[in-house]
């Protein structure tokens, strides 16, 4: 989910909501499993399912926990950037070690999330290619010692 706007939301109905809340809690549940819960057919929640998909609204993935696959250092960078941020945020996108990029209000310009090997790693990245970038003025690394929580289960609301 990718360049994302504020206002660019997508109609809800209820059922839809109940297809997501579902599938936020277990990302593997069957469609017939749901189908019974929200009351339709698997095809039709089958239907739905791609259609939320197909509209950006949500996406089904696996999430694993970074350490375990070899990542041992995380970190939010705050940049500020001086003239326009677009190109900025734009190629922070397009970096792998890049998981996350948010344009913000505040002290910070932009926000980006870093999943690295190694405390060398997010240095080069740092170093390297952020503070590389034209027009970046200057970072602040916000390094993780611990995460206390991570959900995906928000709702609809």
């Amino acid at each position: 989910m990718a360049n994302r706007d504020r206002n660019s939301s997508v109609p809800l109905d209820s059922v839809s909501k109940a297809i997501i809340e579902q599938l936020q809690e277990d990302g593997r549940r069957a469609y017939a499993t749901i189908g019974k819960a929200v009351g339709l057919s698997e095809a039709a929640v089958r239907q739905r399912v791609q259609k939320l998909l197909d509209q950006g609204v949500m996406q089904i993935v696996a999430v694993t926990d970074p350490l375990t696959v070899g990542f041992t250092r995380q970190a939010m960078v705050g940049i500020t950037v001086e003239g326009d941020i677009e190109p900025i945020a734009d190629a922070l996108a397009a970096m792998d070690e890049v998981d996350y990029v948010v344009c913000t209000a505040g002290s910070f310009d932009l926000l980006a999330e870093l999943v690295c090997e190694d405390d060398e790693h997010l240095l080069e990245m740092i170093n390297k290619r952020i503070r590389a970038l034209p027009g970046v003025r200057r970072t602040e690394s916000f390094v993780y010692l611990k995460l206390r929580k991570q959900t995906y289960t928000w709702g609809t609301r």
